[in-house]
Protein backbone atom coordinates (compact mmCIF):
# COMPACT_ATOMS: atom_id res chain seq x y z
CA UNK A 1 0.00 0.00 0.00
CA UNK A 2 2.91 2.36 0.08
CA UNK A 3 2.62 5.40 -2.08
CA UNK A 4 -1.18 4.88 -2.51
CA UNK A 5 -1.77 7.94 0.29
CA UNK A 6 -1.15 11.79 0.09
CA UNK A 7 0.47 13.29 2.79
CA UNK A 8 -2.92 15.28 2.92
CA UNK A 9 -4.89 12.32 3.38
CA UNK A 10 -2.43 10.77 6.21
CA UNK A 11 -2.31 14.45 8.26
CA UNK A 12 -6.01 14.57 7.76
CA UNK A 13 -6.72 10.99 9.33
CA UNK A 14 -4.17 11.56 11.92
CA UNK A 15 -6.03 14.72 12.84
CA UNK A 16 -9.35 13.07 13.23
CA UNK A 17 -7.51 10.41 14.89
CA UNK A 18 -5.72 12.58 17.33
CA UNK A 19 -9.13 14.52 18.22
CA UNK A 20 -11.08 11.27 18.99
CA UNK A 21 -8.22 9.92 21.21
CA UNK A 22 -8.84 14.20 23.32
CA UNK A 23 -12.94 12.73 23.63
CA UNK A 24 -11.82 9.48 25.06
CA UNK A 25 -8.98 11.25 27.64
CA UNK A 26 -11.98 13.52 28.17
CA UNK A 27 -14.94 11.02 28.86
CA UNK A 28 -11.95 8.42 30.38
CA UNK A 29 -13.86 5.73 28.32
CA UNK A 30 -10.89 4.20 26.08
CA UNK A 31 -12.97 1.32 24.68
CA UNK A 32 -13.43 2.64 21.25
CA UNK A 33 -9.90 3.75 20.52
CA UNK A 34 -9.08 0.28 19.19
CA UNK A 35 -11.63 1.38 16.19
CA UNK A 36 -8.98 3.77 14.99
CA UNK A 37 -7.02 0.90 14.13
CA UNK A 38 -7.53 -1.80 11.18
CA UNK A 39 -8.73 -5.41 12.62
CA UNK A 40 -5.35 -6.77 12.08
CA UNK A 41 -3.42 -3.84 13.30
CA UNK A 42 -0.14 -3.50 15.54
CA UNK A 43 0.60 -1.88 18.05
CA UNK A 44 4.17 -1.31 19.86
CA UNK A 45 5.00 -0.53 22.96
CA UNK A 46 8.10 -0.64 23.90
CA UNK A 47 7.74 -1.09 27.45
CA UNK A 48 4.61 -3.04 27.77
CA UNK A 49 4.58 -5.40 24.59
CA UNK A 50 3.25 -5.70 21.32
CA UNK A 51 -0.75 -6.39 20.62
CA UNK A 52 -1.96 -7.30 17.70
CA UNK A 53 -5.75 -6.98 16.34
CA UNK A 54 -8.08 -4.62 17.94
CA UNK A 55 -9.09 -6.98 20.62
CA UNK A 56 -5.72 -7.08 22.10
CA UNK A 57 -4.98 -3.14 21.81
CA UNK A 58 -8.83 -2.37 22.90
CA UNK A 59 -7.96 -4.15 26.35
CA UNK A 60 -4.67 -2.55 27.09
CA UNK A 61 -5.61 0.93 26.10
CA UNK A 62 -8.49 0.56 28.67
CA UNK A 63 -6.38 -1.16 30.75
CA UNK A 64 -3.46 1.57 30.66
CA UNK A 65 -5.60 4.83 30.19
CA UNK A 66 -8.24 4.06 33.09
CA UNK A 67 -5.49 3.41 35.96
CA UNK A 68 -3.13 5.58 37.03
CA UNK A 69 -0.40 7.25 35.48
CA UNK A 70 -2.61 7.02 32.18
CA UNK A 71 -5.94 8.10 33.22
CA UNK A 72 -4.66 11.41 35.19
CA UNK A 73 -2.75 12.24 32.15
CA UNK A 74 -4.50 15.85 31.03
CA UNK A 75 -4.07 15.17 26.52
CA UNK A 76 -1.32 14.30 24.45
CA UNK A 77 -0.77 17.18 22.43
CA UNK A 78 2.10 17.10 19.48
CA UNK A 79 4.92 19.54 19.57
CA UNK A 80 5.73 18.33 15.70
CA UNK A 81 4.98 16.06 12.94
CA UNK A 82 6.15 14.75 9.89
CA UNK A 83 4.53 12.63 7.13
CA UNK A 84 6.55 10.34 4.57
CA UNK A 85 3.31 9.66 2.19
CA UNK A 86 5.69 7.48 0.38
CA UNK A 87 5.87 5.16 3.27
CA UNK A 88 2.59 5.83 4.78
CA UNK A 89 3.64 6.82 7.68
CA UNK A 90 3.30 9.81 10.10
CA UNK A 91 6.02 10.67 12.58
CA UNK A 92 5.64 13.01 15.89
CA UNK A 93 6.22 13.96 19.39
CA UNK A 94 3.21 13.75 21.59
CA UNK A 95 3.43 15.70 24.95
CA UNK A 96 2.28 13.56 28.26
CA UNK A 97 1.57 16.09 30.71
CA UNK A 98 0.03 15.46 34.27
CA UNK A 99 -2.19 18.02 36.58
CA UNK A 100 -0.69 19.90 39.31
CA UNK A 101 -0.41 17.51 41.90
CA UNK A 102 -1.05 20.39 44.33
CA UNK A 103 2.38 22.16 44.23
CA UNK A 104 2.00 24.16 41.34
CA UNK A 105 4.68 21.46 39.61
CA UNK A 106 4.03 20.69 35.75
CA UNK A 107 5.67 17.22 35.35
CA UNK A 108 5.66 15.23 31.55
CA UNK A 109 7.43 13.05 29.36
CA UNK A 110 7.31 12.98 25.95
CA UNK A 111 6.98 10.09 23.13
CA UNK A 112 7.50 9.81 19.35
CA UNK A 113 4.63 7.90 17.92
CA UNK A 114 5.36 6.28 14.51
CA UNK A 115 1.54 5.91 12.59
CA UNK A 116 0.86 4.01 9.69
CA UNK A 117 -1.91 4.71 7.35
CA UNK A 118 -3.96 1.92 6.25
CA UNK A 119 -6.57 4.18 4.11
CA UNK A 120 -10.44 4.93 5.00
CA UNK A 121 -8.90 6.81 8.43
CA UNK A 122 -8.13 3.70 9.96
CA UNK A 123 -4.31 2.79 11.01
CA UNK A 124 -2.66 -0.53 10.85
CA UNK A 125 0.04 0.24 12.95
CA UNK A 126 1.11 2.39 16.03
CA UNK A 127 4.38 2.36 17.78
CA UNK A 128 5.51 4.55 20.90
CA UNK A 129 9.46 5.20 21.55
CA UNK A 130 10.25 6.59 24.65
CA UNK A 131 12.62 6.29 28.01
CA UNK A 132 10.36 3.83 30.08
CA UNK A 133 12.39 4.73 33.32
CA UNK A 134 11.78 8.53 32.42
CA UNK A 135 8.54 8.17 32.10
CA UNK A 136 8.59 6.22 35.49
CA UNK A 137 10.18 8.54 37.85
CA UNK A 138 7.88 11.03 36.50
CA UNK A 139 4.74 9.10 37.36
CA UNK A 140 6.58 8.32 40.69
CA UNK A 141 7.06 11.92 41.63
CA UNK A 142 3.61 12.99 40.28
CA UNK A 143 2.37 10.33 42.86
CA UNK A 144 4.35 11.91 46.00
CA UNK A 145 3.74 15.10 45.46
CA UNK A 146 0.00 14.30 45.24
CA UNK A 147 0.30 11.84 48.05
CA UNK A 148 2.04 15.19 50.04
CA UNK A 149 -1.19 17.53 49.25
CA UNK A 150 -3.67 15.07 49.73
CA UNK A 151 -4.45 14.49 46.38
CA UNK A 152 -3.47 11.08 45.54
CA UNK A 153 -6.61 8.90 45.54
CA UNK A 154 -6.38 4.84 46.26
CA UNK A 155 -4.99 3.90 42.91
CA UNK A 156 -2.31 6.68 43.15
CA UNK A 157 -1.50 5.51 46.41
CA UNK A 158 -1.54 1.69 45.08
CA UNK A 159 1.17 2.92 42.90
CA UNK A 160 3.45 4.21 44.90
CA UNK A 161 2.76 1.18 47.56
CA UNK A 162 3.72 -1.14 44.63
CA UNK A 163 6.59 0.98 43.11
CA UNK A 164 7.83 3.59 45.42
CA UNK A 165 10.89 1.83 46.59
CA UNK A 166 12.28 5.43 49.06
CA UNK A 167 9.09 4.74 50.94
CA UNK A 168 10.28 1.33 52.25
Amino acid sequence: MTGTFTADEITDAYAAFHEKVAGFTASGDWTGYADLFTEDAVYVEHAMGTFRGRDEIRAWAVRTMTSYPGRVMTGFPLTWQVVDADAARLVCEVRNPMPDPGDGTRLEEPNITIMTYAGGGLFSREEDVYNPLRFHEMALRWARIARDHDRADPDVLRFLEKYDTMAR
